[in-house]
């Protein structure tokens, strides 16, 4: 688990401890269209972009927790205060465009730890009204099978030392077996959807707490990579499936 690095916006949010980064936008991959990624939002921190988030529904956007926190001098990890954060949603640029409602609540999952239950729902002060640009997307009814393509997408950096793009950009990445996601960078678990791409590609800073997308469903949530952006390394995903029951507990679904 050598090299593993968080996909926050860098200078934005930094960790205590230096040995996560904080990361920016989709290495490789094709400029989205605007509306065909209805259900991305932009996470913002006091206005700025941080990390990507996904409309579950008029009131909830679920993302990452590594994107509304961090942790304290003795390794403890805690939430920003609600009020710093706000979404933008609607618009394939994460500067201009769509609607930015604020948030109000922050829910993190209580088992967050070591890269695994990356999760965080994000309650909005004003329901969103669905459009051709804003829609909410369904959760993951099943586990996505080995080998399958996923589309990813976000805001994140070109490369580790390049610049976040202003325009989504979106992307495919497929799934791996627990047993290549061990043999490939140390990690395996039910909790975690382990996407494998080739060079160049794949996800990078900023992309943090964006969608991965299968048959129009959301089964994953941007965590980290390893080795930097565009390595040939899988990025980690917090599984969707895994954690329906918790989604829905502290949600209105």
């Amino acid at each position: 688990m050598s090299r593993i690095s968080f996909l926050l916006c860098l200078g934005l949010i930094a960790w205590a401890n230096a040995k996560p980064q904080t990361s920016g936008r989709i290495v490789g991959g094709e400029y989205a269209t605007e509306g065909a990624f209805p259900y991305q939002v932009s996470l913002r921190y006091d206005g700025s972009h941080i990390c990507g988030g996904s409309i579950i529904s008029r009131r909830y956007v679920l993302s990452a927790a590594h994107c509304v926190g961090d942790e304290d001098a003795e390794g403890n990890y805690f939430v920003y205060g609600a009020e710093h954060f706000s979404i933008r949603a609607g618009s394939a640029n994460r500067l201009l465009g769509g609607v930015v409602t604020k948030v109000t609540e922050i829910v993190t999952n209580e088992n967050y730890a070591n890269f695994l239950h990356d999760f965080a729902l994000l309650t909005l002060e004003t329901p969103l009204i669905y459009s051709n640009n804003i829609q909410a997307i369904p959760l993951a009814s099943a586990e996505v099978p080995t080998g399958d393509n996923v589309i990813i997408s976000g805001w994140g950096y070109t490369s580790t030392n390049g610049y976040a793009s202003n325009t989504l950009k979106w992307n495919t990445a497929q799934t791996l077996s627990r047993l290549a996601c061990l043999t490939r960078i140390g990690m395996s678990s039910d909790a975690l959807l382990c996407l494998g791409h080739s060079e160049d590609n794949g996800a990078c800073f900023g992309d943090s707490g964006g969608p991965a997308a299968y048959q129009g469903e959301l089964v994953g949530v941007a965590s980290f990579v390893v080795g930097g952006c565009g390595s040939s390394n899988p990025d980690g995903y917090a599984k969707v499936f895994k954690h329906l029951d918790w989604i829905k507990e502290h949600s209105d679904l």
